[in-house]
């Protein structure tokens, strides 16, 4: 389909402005869809959160998570990166 895809893309994740860690995200499509592969019997909270975490690490605001185990699933994440201006 001519998209540009990066695989396993570091992210560095950052606490108060210091550098403490680091993700490796499965997929990133045209730089604004994160997808995330998995290959288990279910997917479970704790795949979710990771979806979620890459998001909040990042600019980018729209999450996949694919599942290809015994019953293909996936779900769709969506994070808001936007702060509230007061």
């Amino acid at each position: 389909m001519g998209l540009f895809v990066k695989k396993q893309e570091q992210i560095k994740v950052y606490y108060e402005g210091k550098e403490v860690g680091e993700y490796y995200v499965d997929l990133i499509v045209e730089g604004c869809v994160i997808v995330e592969l998995k290959a288990a019997e279910n997917l479970c909270e704790e795949h979710e959160f990771q979806l979620i975490n890459y998001l909040k690490a990042t600019e980018i605001e729209v999450g996949l998570l694919l599942n290809f185990g015994k019953k293909p699933q996936f779900k769709r994440k969506v994070f808001s990166n936007q702060k509230n201006l007061i």
